[in-house]
């Protein structure tokens, strides 16, 4: 069983829309509807489970039925932190899936990772128990305590940028969460499953993502957006766009 876990849970402060980013309509959808259509047309993943503002699941049930989005099996609300959803709907499928089951954890404002990204997850978990999708950075990282002077400067070639999904066994990942929760139940510091797993100095997986896997945070990520969009539009009509650079 395969299952991507969407989670749709912010506020969208930063994006100033006045509603959460995630339910922005783009060309006539929802962004969270963007990202949901990408797996429930994949023919490898089984079930998807949302976790949405507890304000938002009535609408959010309008948008599946509305969209078709039939492999959608459970939204639930989210909880005190980002962590915290993706615990709830974790626990929420154990309760119906075995824990060799494949769970593929996603933003619902990440609605352009490919399907082959989507199918090296998948297949990297049935191989070697984990994925994290990466991208090589092409900009200098500086690390910095202070935010105001360089306190070095790793070399470029060892650097990657973490997306989505992160990709574990059920059973793996409930279990780090659970010892995590032990020893630091509000998950201070813990931004996503990379961190957690490597913070218990567990093994974790690279695979490669795609360029375009962007996260819509920001004003500036519509633009973005947008021209991902038309690019994917030009590749459907011409046969150019997405994949020269952008996929």
């Amino acid at each position: 069983m395969n299952i991507a876990m969407i989670f749709a849970g912010g506020k969208g402060v930063r994006m100033g829309s006045g509603i959460p980013k995630q339910f922005l309509e783009i060309n006539g959808k929802p962004v969270l509807v963007h990202t949901l259509e990408l797996f429930q047309e994949h023919d490898m993943i089984d079930k998807i489970y949302i976790s949405v503002l507890k304000d938002y699941i009535p609408k959010t049930r309008k948008l599946v039925k509305r969209f078709d989005l039939d492999k959608v099996v459970s939204i639930i609300p989210g909880g005190a932190t980002a962590q915290d959803s993706i615990y709830n709907v974790l626990k929420e499928a154990e309760k119906e899936n075995d824990g060799d089951s494949v769970v593929l954890l996603h933003d619902g404002v990440r609605p352009f990772v490919s399907y082959d990204t989507i199918k090296k997850n998948i297949e990297s978990v049935q191989e070697k128990g984990n994925a994290i999708t990466c991208t090589s950075c092409y900009e200098t990282i500086l690390l910095s305590e202070s935010g105001e002077k360089v306190d070095s400067v790793p070399y470029r070639k060892n650097t990657f940028a973490a997306q989505a999904p992160q990709s574990f066994r059920l059973q793996d990942i409930i279990a780090a969460h659970d010892e995590i929760r032990a020893v630091n139940p509000t998950y201070e510091d813990m931004v996503d499953a990379c961190t957690i797993m490597t913070t218990l100095g567990k093994p974790v997986n690279m695979i490669s993502g795609n360029r375009g896997n962007i996260k819509v945070t920001t004003p500036e990520d519509v633009y973005m957006f947008r021209a991902l969009l038309s690019y994917k539009e030009n590749e459907q009509t011409f046969g150019f766009g997405v994949t020269n650079g952008i996929g």
